[in-house]
């Protein structure tokens, strides 16, 4: 957002200063219609986060082409099972993969296409 800053001489002789935005009104209404606050831009912010740990793009992009168990992740991403184990359970907490149970194994999914549409923009967006 630019600031003009102008002066206006008064009778007295001294410099009144005075701001203004050079963006027009609507505009204005529009930007501080469209950026978040309180509960949803905090809620952005813990959305967001889960995409800034490697372990966890790593299960989610794995997860986006199949449903698998832990030994399945830990095996094919090298990660040992403790460590997967508790990134699935901060991924399902937070409501982005949804559980399976087969008998004595659970099998971890996606909760949502659009989990794999961020990670997917997150690379369109890098370039690759």
């Amino acid at each position: 957002m630019c600031i003009y800053t102008y002066a206006i001489m008064q009778k007295n002789g001294e410099a009144q200063h005075m701001e203004t935005l050079l963006l027009d009104r609507r505009t204005q209404g529009l930007i501080e219609g469209y950026v978040p606050e309180g509960e949803l831009l905090m809620s952005l912010v813990r959305f967001f986060s889960i995409f800034a740990d490697s372990t966890r793009l790593k299960i989610l992009s794995a997860l986006a082409i199949s449903e698998m168990c832990v030994t399945d992740i830990s095996r094919v991403l090298g990660i040992n099972q403790t460590t997967v184990s508790h990134q699935l359970r901060f991924l399902k907490d937070a409501g982005m993969v949804c559980t399976d149970r087969h008998g004595k194994i659970i099998f971890y999914s996606l909760y949502n296409e659009i989990v794999n549409d961020v990670l997917l923009k997150g690379v369109e967006f890098l370039g690759y």
